[in-house]
């Protein structure tokens, strides 16, 4: 509980920090857990995809073609849902809960038996990541849902089964993010505000893929990774990377 006498910006981070520190070490290992997923398909030569709709695409969105992180991470994107580029912004949330929707986005994209498919989804009670989940593992692939489970405990699913995202995953991160996404009250503010869901989403997001980098490295195998375009060479690695696994990445076609 953050202390209302507090600067509004030291409140939130307090609150935000607390998150991170309860998902550090709440969830070290279903991190673990998902981060030898992405080291054993990425050894199989699989590929590694991220999907989220509306702002739970930022943390996937974070982890591909990122200075630092792993070149094999693709964006699975969905026309409309990734996002809020859409007009009217609404449209994206209404498209979350359309039936059929993700069997579609999966068919027409190159993921395949083997591969990860991280389905980042806050509440994992609308129609879209629940189907996503079900479709990708159906396909054969390893799915791995970043969601929180308070939403599980304390909504109604909107999907037909009345599941949730959590109940279609081979592995299941919680970001302990209440329902509601804001961390912050006030008496004159006539709704509770301030978010935290993307700062701790993206965290545990950054810590899978840290995780399975090291993971690689201690089989013996050198991570595909991602440098700066912004430093001396950092182009001209990324583009000895890219050449070499150009089959398994997506954002450059």
């Amino acid at each position: 509980m953050t202390d209302p006498r507090q600067e509004p910006a030291e409140r939130y981070f307090d609150a935000a920090i607390a998150l991170l520190r309860r998902a550090r070490d709440e969830e070290g290992e279903s991190v673990r857990q998902a981060a030898a997923a992405v080291a054993d398909a990425i050894t199989a030569g699989g590929r590694i995809f991220a999907f989220g709709a509306g702002h739970s695409s930022l943390p996937a969105q974070d982890v591909v073609y990122r200075a630092g992180g792993l070149a094999l991470v693709n964006l699975l994107s969905v026309p409309g849902v990734v996002g809020v580029d859409v007009v009217p912004a609404t449209l994206g949330s209404a498209l979350e809960r359309v039936e059929g929707l993700a069997g579609a986005a999966l068919d027409t994209s190159p993921a395949r038996a083997g591969d990860v498919l991280f389905v980042i989804s806050l509440s994992g009670r609308n129609t879209l990541p629940i189907e996503m989940a079900q479709n990708a593992r159906v396909l054969g692939m390893t799915v791995i849902g970043v969601t929180s489970l308070a939403y599980a405990r304390e909504t109604a699913s909107r999907h037909a089964t009345g599941t949730f995202l959590k109940d279609h995953c081979d592995i299941v991160v919680d970001s302990k993010i209440p329902v509601g996404d804001a961390e912050l009250a006030d008496d004159r503010i006539p709704a509770p505000f301030a978010p935290a869901s993307t700062v701790v989403t993206s965290a545990l997001m950054q810590a899978v893929m840290a995780t399975a980098a090291t993971d690689l490295a201690a089989r013996g195998a050198v991570p595909p990774m991602i440098r700066s375009g912004n430093v001396d060479g950092g182009h001209e690695w990324n583009g000895r990377v890219f050449e070499e696994y150009r089959d398994r990445i997506f954002f450059r076609r």
